[in-house]
């Protein structure tokens, strides 16, 4: 009896033990992702020794799943053995083209099933594929097409309006153009040669020097700023992309995938095609995003999990209510960028169980996953606890906002940040370890810029993400900005994801992009909002008072455009370069500009006479928010709202 209560006892000790140490270094959270993710690192070990190329990943996945539903488009579907036949022919019609090993085409077309077969086809005779943003056209198209030294271009005939105002410079380069879904004066049409090439599948001899490390094409930036840049994707990173998303937040072959977002970005043709080819899951594509029949399009090809990124989720809460809201089988929604503003009411609104958030970058070395399934976990775009932080060395570095640089001590080495503050992510670069390569860009000195070397101790390197984060006590990790974005004022860095969030939340703002603008003779940037509302009804009274109560004094938006609507890129992030550019002078924005006058403390229009007035420096200086409210008039909703489902 008495060594019955000694184990008693000691077990009750281990249990509140642990539970202890689980509530210092979060292990608990660590053990049910490595459990998740370990497989992942073995199979990764398992492929670099062979099987490890796209066309292999692809075969395994016929193999399992020869006659199931592969893609579902408008009102086709295609199976596996299906998208295995007609990738077969895109492969013979390249072969009989000259085409192969080594070989890079790129590819040009809207969402839908012919860009996954076009590709597949390709990378079975060794092709690397550069997958062209569809929206493209004159020199950023021309240059996209030169970086990567593509010897051809296979584009859909629905943008060959935009295709044509390069073509007479690439055909004069030397590039073969091919049209694919009609024909053109100026290039060869396609449609009947693939559909007349053999549907056998190419000798696997065709692409044996294709390895696992090598590359399988080029997935090019957003270009928010400047031309894009061509990022390289290796064979083990199309793997990664399916595997992380399928273990992490338990996608399988019983799963059906509605994915909106274009094919030729990471989201939804590496991580959404990866889900397909990994998993075994259906993959539901369609042409371009609708608001309006996102949740119709869910319940008629009976999705269980959707794909978002950046501003979608935002659009779609501010569609009107309909019947179709939480008429469908959604379980998860996965993708990366979904703020914690509007994530308690995205959830709610529309009946999502859980969220699958991410933080990763195309080129990037390393992945945060939050599996959000308590209304706890809102908000984060990660969580790792000390041991996965270990197992995975990443390290949040002081940033120099003004220098753009982490922040290096009196020894020469980056200064670690603690909880609560944030800093630059960095993700090891280790020789010796394959899975932390960073293949970088076909640029050199873009690829460089996202090196530091020497951070911690002499000798190490790090992947720079470009990002601030922060991370808490518990592990979790949050967003703070884009480098570059971040601003200073008044000798203080002004996030603007925390002022868009505070903005967003206020009654009658649609949609709004947070930059800093230049304000002639002072130093650093104001805050400025442009943002999409209805000026007759907008309360600027209230919402100059709800910006002081929520914010920092030195983050307080002193101007305000407003527009029709946020101009975003494919990927639904917003363009800012032309709106810092144009700034607050009337002259430069066709837009309504308003200023808070430092005076009246209320937001008035800012026309040419204002804008001199400023200019001269006869405005009240510096220019500041009003006094800081006792009670904030429209208060911002919690991140984590228990009441949500």
């Amino acid at each position: 009896s008495s060594t019955l209560t000694t184990l008693a006892l000691a077990a009750g000790g281990a249990v509140l033990g642990f539970k202890a140490l689980d509530a210092k270094i979060n292990l608990s959270s660590d053990i049910r992702y490595l459990k998740r993710l370990k497989p992942i690192k073995d199979e990764f070990d398992a492929r670099l020794k062979g099987g490890g190329q796209v066309a292999d990943q692809w075969y395994d996945a016929l193999e399992q799943w020869p006659d199931k539903d592969a893609i579902v488009f408008e009102n086709r579907t295609l199976t596996f053995r299906d998208l295995e036949l007609q990738s077969n022919q895109v492969a013979n019609w390249a072969l009989s083209k000259g085409f192969g090993y080594g070989d890079v085409v790129a590819l040009d077309m809207e969402n839908r099933p012919e860009v996954i077969a076009t590709w597949l086809g390709l990378t079975k005779i060794g092709v690397v594929i550069s997958l062209i943003n569809h929206n493209l056209v004159r020199k950023s198209l021309a240059h996209c097409i030169r970086v990567c030294h593509a010897r051809a271009i296979i584009f859909g005939h629905e943008v060959a309006e935009l295709v044509e105002t390069v073509a007479a410079t690439m055909s004069e380069e030397g590039v073969a153009m091919y049209c694919m879904g009609g024909s053109v004066p100026f290039a060869e049409a396609i449609d009947s040669a693939l559909a007349a090439a053999p549907t056998e599948a190419p000798s696997p001899a065709l692409r044996e020097k294709v390895q696992f490390l090598d590359t399988f094409g080029f997935i090019y930036t957003s270009g928010t700023t400047g031309l894009p840049k061509a990022a390289v994707i290796k064979h083990s990173k199309m793997f990664a992309f399916g595997a992380l998303f399928c273990r992490a937040f338990q996608v399988d072959h019983t799963d059906r995938v509605y994915c909106t977002l274009p094919l030729y970005h990471s989201a939804g043709g590496g991580c959404g095609v990866g889900m397909m080819l990994y998993g075994g899951a259906t993959l539901i594509i369609r042409r371009k995003f609708s608001a309006r029949k996102f949740w119709t399009d869910c319940s008629k090809y009976n999705a269980t999990v959707v794909q978002y990124i950046g501003e979608l989720c935002r659009y779609l809460l501010t569609a009107p209510p309909s019947p179709s809201d939480r008429a469908h089988r959604v379980r998860i929604a996965i993708g990366n960028g979904l703020r914690p503003d509007i994530w308690a009411e995205f959830q709610e609104r529309f009946g999502v169980p859980q969220v699958g958030e991410f933080y990763g970058a195309t080129e990037g070395n390393m992945a945060l996953v939050n599996h959000c399934v308590d209304p706890a976990d809102r908000g984060a775009v990660g969580r790792m606890g000390w041991l996965m932080r270990k197992l995975m060395g990443v390290k949040i570095a002081k940033f120099n906002i003004e220098e753009e640089e982490p922040v290096r001590g009196p020894d020469g080495f980056c200064i670690e940040c603690g909880p609560g503050e944030p800093g630059e992510m960095l993700a090891p670069i280790k020789a010796d370890d394959p899975r932390t390569s960073f293949a970088g860009y076909t640029d050199d000195k873009a690829t460089n810029k996202k090196v530091i070397k020497d951070a911690f101790v002499k000798g190490d390197c790090y992947f720079r993400t470009g990002d601030l984060i922060m991370r808490d006590e518990k592990g979790y990790f949050y967003f703070s900005d884009r480098i570059g974005d971040t601003f200073r004022w008044h000798g203080e860095n002004v996030s603007t994801t925390e002022v868009a969030e505070c903005v967003s939340a206020f009654p009658g703002v649609t949609e709004a992009n947070v930059y800093g603008a230049e304000v002639p003779g002072m130093d650093g940037r104001a805050c400025m909002v442009a943002m999409v509302a209805d000026t007759s009804t907008l309360d600027f009274k209230g919402f100059a008072a709800h910006n002081a109560a929520n914010l920092p004094s030195y983050a307080v938006p002193l101007f305000v455009r407003i527009l029709p609507k946020i101009e975003v890129t494919g990927t639904f992030k917003h363009l800012k370069v032309a709106l810092r550019k144009q700034g607050i002078d009337p002259a430069k924005c066709p837009d309504p500009l308003y200023w808070l006058n430092p005076d009246t403390k209320e937001f008035e229009p800012l026309d040419a006479a204002v804008f001199a007035h400023i200019a001269a420096g006869k405005a009240r200086a510096p220019l500041s928010a009003p006094p800081r409210a006792t009670a904030a008039p429209a208060a911002l909703p919690p991140p984590c709202d228990d009441s949500s489902g």
